[in-house]
């Protein structure tokens, strides 16, 4: 009995002092519908497929199993669906002892819902800045005194867009803006896929010429809110609310429900000498739009938009969020000598 349990003491020794696996690129999904491989795909599908994440780790602590390359360089992660799901999963992930994330990037890669204005289906978007939905005071609109366009008050504020704008309990994040643009410039020029379906939906926006623009990439910001809003009075609301909590510099591009989760855990991470959150990348890509055409009504267009077959650009959302990041993964790995330094710049 004492030789077996001296055993399980030793290799116990051995496992803990194991060195951590050296990551240098984490891939954020937040939501895969079924198994990792071979059914109908969500966000994790086509990284775990095109990027041999082979190597599958346990992670009860988190909202679904890890996966990893045979090599350790890249290491996928699904977060779950909102902001609290994402901050505790991204935490978790942070402080789990397998890996060394000191030096690695991490690439948020998911679809969302875009502005007419500014995005067309199926089009990649690099985010700027990252600014808070929830975090606010609310009246009724039927309640708000005449002259408010919203009943959505900044939190600790009396009115709308009240200054001075405070970012303190996480409304928003900026990335860095230079690493932004060469992810950008990086990735400006690829084709995307277009379809017949997403052709027939953008012709309907008549008054946004953008909207009718094949698929394309751009620079553009993220609103994350838990709760998935659509039409055009609240289109208006969320530009005007990254605008105010962006200094009058962000424009609001796409509305999906987790990125300042994950910039808040990658924040207090940084702080404890885990990550390094100044190298993060967010890329959201169009399956829908977030309002209504000319003459069509917000009721209509949101029943319209249900995930996987009904949203107008579902699965050419999903394959421009590996064409497009897969190419930042790729330029980060090749040039791991110099990236794994400093960050990447334009020329």
């Amino acid at each position: 009995m004492r030789i077996f349990c001296l055993l399980g003491l030793l290799l116990g020794a051995v496992s803990v002092s194991a060195e951590p696996i050296k990551v240098k690129v984490v891939i954020v999904a937040m939501f895969e519908r079924g198994e990792d491989t071979g059914d109908h795909p969500g966000e994790f599908q086509y990284w775990v497929e095109r990027e041999a994440l082979t190597e599958t780790y346990p992670f009860p602590q988190g909202y679904r199993d890890l996966r990893g390359s045979a090599d350790g360089e890249i290491l996928g992660v699904v977060t779950g669906v909102g902001t609290a799901k994402s901050a505790a999963t991204i935490m978790a992930v942070g402080l789990d002892p397998r890996f060394d994330l000191t030096e690695a990037y991490w690439l948020v890669a998911g679809i969302a819902g875009a502005d007419p204005h500014d995005m067309s289906l199926g089009s990649a978007a690099w985010a700027e800045w990252l600014v808070d939905g929830d975090l606010a005071h609310e009246i009724d609109f039927r309640e708000v005194p005449e002259g408010w366009t919203t009943g959505y008050i900044p939190l600790r504020k009396a009115y709308p867009y009240q200054q001075p704008v405070d970012r303190s309990e996480g409304q928003a994040y900026q990335l860095v803006p230079s690493l932004v643009e060469w992810a950008y410039q990086l990735t400006k020029d690829t084709e995307l896929m277009d379809t017949e379906p997403m052709q027939k939906r953008r012709q309907l926006y008549t008054d946004t010429p953008v909207a009718q623009r094949p698929p394309f990439v751009l620079k553009g910001d993220q609103l994350a809110a838990m709760t998935f809003w659509h039409g055009k009075h609240l289109n208006r609301w969320a530009n005007d609310w990254v605008k105010y909590f962006s200094d009058g510099t962000g424009e609001y591009v796409t509305t999906a429900m987790e990125d300042t989760g994950t910039y808040g855990s990658l924040l207090w991470l940084d702080r404890a000498g885990k990550v390094d959150v100044q190298r993060m990348l967010v890329l959201r890509t169009a399956s829908n739009f977030d309002m209504q055409w000319p003459g069509g009504d917000a009721a209509g267009s949101l029943s319209g938009e249900k995930l996987g077959a009904g949203y107008s650009a579902y699965i050419p959302a999903l394959e421009a969020a590996h064409k497009v990041g897969s190419q930042v993964l790729h330029a980060l790995l090749d040039g791991w000598e110099t990236y794994q330094h400093e960050l990447p710049r334009s020329e």
